[in-house]
């Protein structure tokens, strides 16, 4: 097993062992952010990462570090110097990767000691995630722990020896400082080199047959109700009752689970497991609504919340996050009919629309926790941008509410509701550098109800005076220095944030949403496919001039496995077959870069790559899922569309690849068992024949998707008989409009109920 590996690393000093023990749960935490000198200062020096466009490369360009990019001529380099990598991985928006580059990188002693004795190859874990995946494998099973930055050292062949997170500059207790070990390093590289690497050599070779995943001869499928069964009970035994969520702190949103929990209750509805589910998922979504992890005044949400309660969150915004939870909500909504979800999904979208979108219709990947407090700052602070002080609320909104109980202030009425406090609302527990001292974080403390009734005016009146105040400290953020953007946008998160246009477009019937999704779509067509090449691009950036600037780096597995997942969504959206047929292309070249012909499944970047030393399939959906679990549903979806019936296989093969940890703990892959579940119970196909543009077409296309149902397909047959539909799926021709109008069939493996022409009569068919 990996824990069994440490055992591995027994060569090393005890020294060695406590920088791993104490360097793997770091990033968990706050600290305190610093931006150094005066922002005008000319650069002392400029290395190599000047030249490149990823934004967390260039905040690291002038260093006194003489930087690599990840590439041949620092591979060349360590072999003809025959000299050790220092290797360090994190990402723009990564606060502890700022605390390390502040204290370690920019200190002209550290930057030499690493200068002069290693090659210094500096790698954004967004740009290129395969690299990541490699050595935060080693450093997870060496060290009990990973987060970033990521610090592993490797021998100019490329094999890792040692490895962490973040080190601290100097010695504190027991813990080295990053000084420490570098000399440390340096001493055991020159003495005991020979130990070194053949150790490094162990662990790795033990690594290859520790995440090995393939189906053995024989193995079949894992039975779909014993697997959701299973999940489900290790989910509710990790539930915290009282906020919501899946573990005490940190929080984090996990749709993954919640996506699990509203497809287990779609197919036990009966039962009280079933109730339960459902229970789980809607009061976490209410309480994270409701809680600092959501911003209240600009929409969107934050990556994580430090607490139980949702209340102070780690402030960067992931696109990630919000492209999920858009569909989160929208089908929580689905499920339950209450307003309230659809209102916050539309509040993701309107925060993505405004503060991540591109001119040319990409998706930016994330906004920073850390910005200045106010311009003439010198050092940033977590949740600067974010956090608000009473007095600030006092005189943001003095004005008297008239017919309230007493002299009360519209900024008496928000405070009350949004649980602000004089001394400020943060336990210092949750800021252990004192930089949100003083400071409230918005949290709703009140249904709107509740403070109504408490000042003695109407819920209407109420609600008009909230959104009043949000509007007018919105307008003052607006003029706070913002936190940094990356403007990266990557094919694999713009597949996410796809999904999440196109599913809630849907659902609310909203044509705006619809369209953004298509220029999301002509996005990655126009600027992330290469066209002569056949292959997805992975990122490309915002250039000076506002121009897109595409990277060479070629696409990995979530690029692909996301997109189509998107454009399956988009496709079903709005009928558009060219969105369909793109998917299909995708897919087939996803199958011939990626799967594992011995193993089955697919592997999360081309395996014949000789720079990564694993060959890895992701075995689980942590803050994204991971791109096997998504490619099994897609083979499934595109089976139907298409007629495909290799598809159905190729996805039974890659679920039967990992069906020992769907097993043994299917709660590490919650989105997967959606996938065997949809095998078992057999996707229905819900065809619609009608005129594209008809009113009563639309009326059933749109009771259709107000229904949650996750083992279903939607098809238009709108009686092009030449069109691509109807080649690939023959049926279609038997399946006509009834006296005139259009028309439901609702199949499975294309046997098909009697037809209808009322949505109600078809949501009573769909529901059965």
């Amino acid at each position: 097993s990996l824990q069994a590996l440490s055992i591995l690393i027994s060569f090393t000093t005890d020294l060695f062992y406590d920088c791993f023990r104490s360097s793997g749960v770091i990033f968990f935490s706050m600290a305190s952010g610093s931006d150094g000198p005066d922002r005008s200062e000319t650069p002392k020096h400029t290395n190599r990462l000047s030249k490149e466009k990823s934004s967390y490369l260039l905040q690291h360009a002038h260093n006194p570090v003489d930087w690599y990019p990840w590439g041949q001529e620092a591979f060349d380099k360590a072999k003809s110097e025959d000299k050790p990598i220092f290797l360090s991985v994190g990402y723009s928006t990564c606060h502890w990767c700022h605390v390390m580059e502040r204290e370690s990188f920019e200190d002209e002693e550290v930057g030499k000691i690493l200068s002069k004795n290693f090659v210094c190859i500096k790698v954004d874990r967004e740009e290129r995630p395969d690299v990541d995946k490699v050595y935060m494998t080693f450093v997870q099973a060496t060290s009990g722990g990973g987060g970033w930055p990521m610090s592993v050292w490797l021998t100019p062949d490329l094999k890792p020896f040692i490895g962490g997170t973040y080190f601290p500059p100097r010695d504190s207790g027991r813990r080295p400082g990053l000084k420490t070990v570098l000399l440390r390093i340096i001493e055991q590289w020159q003495s005991s080199r020979e130990t070194l690497e053949s150790s490094g050599e162990r662990v790795l070779e033990a690594l290859r047959k520790g995440t090995e995943i393939s189906a053995s001869p024989g193995e079949t499928l894992p039975s779909g109700p014993d697997v959701a069964n299973r999940c489900y009970q290790q989910l509710a035994h990790s539930y915290e009752e009282e906020y919501g969520g899946f573990r005490e702190a940190p929080k984090f949103p996990s749709p993954v689970n919640l996506m699990f929990l509203m497809s287990f209750w779609a197919v036990n509805r009966a039962s009280s497991e079933g109730a339960e589910a459902l229970r789980m998922v809607l009061h976490t979504l209410r309480m994270m609504a409701q809680g600092g992890i959501h911003d209240h005044v600009a929409q969107g949400f934050h990556r994580y919340s430090t607490d139980s309660s949702w209340h102070v969150p780690h402030f960067e915004k992931m696109l990630y996050d919000q492209g999920q939870l858009a569909v989160t909500y929208i089908t929580a909504y689905q499920v339950s009919g209450e307003r309230i979800f659809a209102d916050v999904a539309r509040d993701v979208l309107l925060y993505v629309s405004r503060d991540l979108s591109d001119m040319s219709g990409g998706f930016y990947s994330a906004e920073d926790a850390d910005s200045f407090p106010t311009v003439e700052s010198i050092e940033k602070r977590e949740g600067a941008f974010c956090v608000w002080t009473a007095g600030e609320i006092r005189e943001l909104l003095p004005d008297i509410v008239k017919g309230a109980t007493g002299a009360i202030t519209q900024a008496n009425i928000f405070m009350h509701h949004y649980g602000v406090k004089e001394q400020g609302n943060v336990d210092p527990a949750q800021d252990p550098h004192g930089e949100l001292q003083g400071q409230n974080v918005l949290i709703v403390r009140y249904s709107v109800e509740l403070t109504a009734a408490h000042f003695g005016i109407s819920v209407d009146r109420l609600s008009e005076l909230l959104s009043d105040a949000r509007a007018k400290l919105a307008e003052v953020r607006r003029a706070r220095p913002p936190p940094h953007l990356d403007t990266k946008m990557l094919a694999s998160w713009n597949g996410l944030m796809l999904s999440g246009f196109a599913r809630v477009g849907a659902v609310l019937g909203d044509k705006a949403l619809l369209e953004r999704a298509e220029r999301a779509a002509c996005f990655l067509r126009e600027h992330l496919w290469d066209e002569e090449g056949q292959r997805i691009l992975h990122s490309c950036y915002r250039g000076d001039n506002m121009e897109v600037d595409a990277s060479p780096i070629a696409g990995f597995l979530d690029d692909y496995a996301f997109v189509v997942c998107g454009l399956l969504d988009l496709f079903e959206a709005t009928q558009r077959v060219h969105w369909l047929q793109w998917a299909e292309e995708l897919q087939l070249r996803q199958d011939q870069l990626f799967w594992d012909s011995q193993g089955s499944g697919y592997f999360c970047s081309d395996p014949s790559d000789p720079t990564l030393l694993l060959a890895l399939k992701q075995d689980q959906d942590g803050a994204e899922p991971s791109a096997n679990s998504v490619s099994a549903m897609n083979l499934l979806r595109l089976s139907h569309h298409t007629g495909r019936q290799d598809w159905i296989q190729r996805s039974q093969q890659l679920l039967t690849a990992f069906s020992d940890r769907l097993i043994k703990v299917p709660v590490a892959l919650p989105d997967m068992v959606r996938s065997v579940m949809a095998q078992h119970y057999t996707l229905k196909q819900i065809v619609i024949c009608g005129q594209p543009d008809a009113e009563d077409t639309a009326s059933l296309i749109s009771c259709v998707n107000s229904l949650f149902l996750p083992h279903k397909v939607l098809m238009l047959a709108d009686g092009n008989t030449e069109g691509f539909l109807y080649q690939r799926l023959p049926i279609l021709s038997t399946l006509v409009s009834q006296d005139g109008k259009a028309t439901a069939y609702v199949c499975e493996n294309f046997a098909c109920a009697l037809p209808v022409t009322c949505p109600q009569e078809l949501r009573r068919l769909l529901l059965e």
